[in-house]
């Protein structure tokens, strides 16, 4: 988890959720801490723009999005865009 969501998950750096796809390990998440609900997805319940979620260094976007198969093993990695000035 990147720090700015840490106090949505107590702390944690990494959370454990299931799912045979990438929509289901968001939901898992999501219901595991709904607080994080509103900063992921936006009222339509989509990612937000600005949540990239990476699978083995590559954007779910550029794989099969949402519906990105996923192993017993594999790793998502959240990482919301931070802009600046």
């Amino acid at each position: 988890m990147p720090t700015p969501l840490r106090s949505y998950v107590n702390g944690q750096s990494e959370v454990l959720v299931q799912g045979k796809n990438v929509a289901e390990a968001m939901e898992s998440l999501m219901a595991q801490f709904p607080l994080l609900r509103s900063h992921l997805t936006n009222s339509a319940g989509q990612l937000r723009p600005f949540v990239n979620l990476f699978l083995g260094g590559t954007n779910v976007r550029d794989l099969q999005g949402l519906e990105t198969l996923l192993g017993p093993d594999d790793k998502l990695l959240l990482i919301p865009s931070v802009a600046g000035g």
